[in-house]
């Protein structure tokens, strides 16, 4: 994955614990302080205990209203009267909506055209008559730029994301929670990062106020951003990322925000498949009733990848938002089998003979075997050309028998899970 514009040298500005403190004070009545939650299942399947920080419970269901909120207020009631700005297509968005109303601002946000209808509903529901919605370009980057020229055309104020002082110091509220509410020692705290905003103001607490706690970093691997400006050792821009996990997935870490994580983070940045994340997503959905965003699961998601380091070790998980899109529930059940090996596609070239398919069928498949797409590239021709089929199985240790009885009755096929231009294209 190429990258450009590595930037070494930079000012290094912390956030500061006593606005951190601050900014506890000022969301008091705007900000939910979301409860700190033992988990009976998690802490079993791992052999620790498992607390889960549900700021998918926040009023805006992420825990971005605390830092759009704590920045509006350091704002004058200049700037404030001349309008905020910000660029988002999802929490971010709805917390700066959020903040406008409660504070009585004018605010636009610019978001792409290709924002989920939902979404937009969601932010003029949480803004109403304060909020101006701008849908410009296809990605968040065109919004982005949009978002800063209008700035400077009318000299209104961007509201960052995450790559801002009073922005990292209202997501650290989140650590001062946790501190206060937990009446143990915390071994680990596991979060995700993307930008940098989370992970700077909650590794600013705890540095401080438990410095023994471990930080855990978490990002989505098809977005490796702040893992890769760690290994370059400045930040860089990702020419390609997997969108997937929306909330953690930006091509630019902020220049703020990689200093402050690269002093404070005490543990190697974890990286998490994207199928995981969805297998973690529907496991809190169906165990526990918890609606989680990709980026939301991102900490719960990792366990697996430190089961060994944390048994017997207390473990608090930042379930960092909860806004979930419906629709994509199916692509999240694909990606879920597909990472844990019971859902392959194969293109089958059938023999040119009568019942040709139902040998299939009867020999090849198992009792448990499910065909779950089928589609002959020659409609007209049911029994001859070849056919993409896609298989589910009842288990992992399933497939290789499958294998093994499509070789021993001759079956002409090709395994296209392992070619992700040809299975994007087909699938």
């Amino acid at each position: 994955m190429a990258t450009t514009n590595i930037k070494t040298k930079q000012e290094t500005i912390f956030p500061d614990l006593d606005n951190i403190y601050l900014a506890a004070e000022r969301l008091v009545g705007v900000a939910t302080h979301t409860p700190l939650m033992h988990n009976l299942n998690l802490s079993e399947r791992y052999g620790a205990n498992i607390y889960l920080k549900r700021e998918d419970l926040q009023v805006v269901r992420s825990y971005k209203i605390r830092g759009a909120y704590n920045k509006m207020v350091s704002l004058t009631q200049e700037q404030r009267e001349k309008g905020v700005v910000c660029a988002s297509a999802g929490n971010h968005a709805q917390g700066l909506a959020y903040a406008c109303r409660k504070m009585k601002a004018q605010g636009t946000i610019f978001m792409p055209t290709t924002t989920p209808p939902q979404k937009i509903k969601q932010v003029g529901m949480f803004g109403k008559e304060f909020v101006k919605i701008e849908l410009v370009g296809d990605t968040y980057d065109d919004a982005f730029y949009a978002a800063k020229k209008y700035c400077e055309e009318q000299n209104a104020t961007f509201v960052h994301p995450f790559d801002d002082l009073q922005v990292m110091e209202g997501q650290g509220t989140v650590g001062l929670e946790i501190f206060k509410d937990a009446s143990f020692k915390i071994d680990y705290l596991i979060f995700a990062i993307g930008g940098g905003g989370l992970a700077s103001g909650v590794s600013t607490v705890f540095k401080q106020l438990s410095p023994k706690t471990k930080l855990v970093a978490v990002e989505p691997l098809g977005s490796p951003t702040m893992k890769t400006a760690f290994d370059k050792g400045g930040v860089v821009t990702l020419d390609e990322i997997d969108k997937f996990v929306d909330g953690a997935a930006v091509k630019r870490a902020g220049d703020l925000t990689f200093q402050v994580c690269k002093a404070n983070l005490n543990h190697e940045i974890l990286l998490i498949p994207e199928g995981k994340v969805c297998s973690t997503i529907l496991q809190l959905y169906n165990e526990e009733a918890i609606v989680a965003e990709p980026a939301g699961a991102l900490s719960v998601a990792a366990l697996d990848f430190l089961k060994d380091e944390i048994k017997g070790k207390n473990v608090v998980c930042i379930i960092g938002g909860g806004n979930n899109d419906i629709t994509r529930t199916e692509e999240i059940k694909e990606r879920s089998l597909l990472y844990e090996g019971l859902k392959h596609y194969f293109i089958v070239r059938f023999p040119q003979r009568a019942g040709a398919f139902k040998e299939f069928l009867n020999d090849v498949l198992s009792p448990t075997d499910n065909i779950v797409y089928f589609e002959y590239s020659k409609k007209t021709a049911r029994e001859r050309g070849p056919a993409l089929v896609g298989i589910e199985l009842k288990q992992q240790a399933d497939f290789q028998p499958l294998i093994e009885r499509m070789k021993a009755y001759n079956v002409q096929f090709e395994y296209i899970n392992d070619k992700p231009q040809l299975f994007e294209f087909l699938i």
